[in-house]
């Protein structure tokens, strides 16, 4: 069964977590409407100890935006970003699954990943000015960070230009990473 994504998925929790009912929450959001997203938060955080999750629910949904879910399929996310790196993560994910054709490309938190089962093992991301990559197990991002030296290594990720080249060393190191990560899950 899939997990439902919409905003109004939280509000029992809320109204169980917090003492009140959402019309209640509501109002709170009317009284603030006019502040920045993350005044919303902040607010709903300091003075209803609200979590980060259940801020964001409550201040995404008062906005209009009824479902975290942006993109049904991989080809939405595709189309959603800007081409070169479109071609770029593309390249990626094809590296990989021609040696690991058992995973799986799914959109999680509105990102396109590879997962086996019910372990996520690698993803992406895009900024305006390059493109994270990340395997999930910290233990594989430190071996193989030393082989990134000269991009971005920050604590869970990679940051690659956005134009960058899938050719067969970097295929090669993608492959690698892959295969350690999930030799990491037996």
């Amino acid at each position: 069964m899939a997990k439902d994504s919409s905003r109004e998925s939280h509000f029992p929790a809320i109204e169980k977590k917090y003492g009140e009912k959402m019309a209640y929450w509501f109002k709170v959001m009317a009284k603030i409407k006019d502040k920045k997203y993350p005044e919303q938060i902040a607010h709903l955080k300091e003075n209803y100890g609200f979590s980060q999750a259940h801020a964001n629910a409550l201040v995404m949904y008062s906005k209009g935006s009824l479902s975290s879910k942006r993109f049904e399929t991989s080809a939405d996310y595709f189309k959603s970003i800007d081409p070169q790196q479109s071609k770029t993560i593309k390249a990626i994910f094809k590296a990989i699954k021609v040696k690991h054709p058992e995973l799986e490309l799914v959109i999680a938190w509105n990102q396109p990943m590879l997962k086996k089962d019910s372990h996520y093992i690698f993803g992406a991301s895009t900024s305006k000015n390059h493109i994270s990559i990340a395997p999930w197990n910290q233990d594989v991002l430190a071996a193989f960070a030393p082989k990134f030296a000269e991009y971005k290594v920050l604590k869970k990720t990679i940051q690659i230009p956005n134009d960058w080249d899938v050719d067969a060393s970097n295929v090669k190191l993608l492959q690698g990473m892959i295969t350690a990560s999930l030799k990491a899950l037996k």
